[in-house]
């Protein structure tokens, strides 16, 4: 099935600019053309645009996105290299979250902290770190 671009944007989430932008950094391949001379993109196409918005959201950086994009389009010759590159990309994303958490952690604690002077008004002792 083929969508235009207004189309494949509501569908993968992303804006007309941004698909454009993905094409003409060579993270997407130019797609196919209407007789008009229109994009028209694949069911595959917005596969790949999914893909690519996860890899973005793991932090994953354009350059690394465009190597493995160019990466892809080798096969299976290049598949071992793929690999490497999301092991990478998932430990730094582990590291992240682990950092997350601890800054979710503090927060709560700093929450709580400050509901409990609400409740208990003047009793609380202020402290530097409140």
């Amino acid at each position: 099935m083929g969508y235009p671009i207004a189309e494949a944007a509501r569908r993968s989430g992303l804006s007309i600019d941004t698909l454009r932008y993905y094409e003409r950094i060579k993270l997407l391949d130019p797609p196919a053309r209407d007789a008009s001379g229109r994009r028209v993109y694949s069911d595959a196409d917005l596969v790949w645009l999914r893909l690519l918005t996860k890899l973005r959201g793991t932090g994953m950086s354009i350059r690394r996105m465009r190597e493995y994009a160019a990466l892809r389009k080798l096969g299976a010759a290049s598949a071992g290299r793929r690999k490497a590159m999301l092991v990478e990309q998932r430990v730094a994303l582990a590291e992240r979250i682990t950092q997350l958490r601890a800054s979710l952690e503090l927060l709560d604690y700093k929450i709580d902290n400050y509901e409990r002077m609400e409740r208990e008004g003047s009793k609380v002792r202020l402290d530097a770190s409140t």
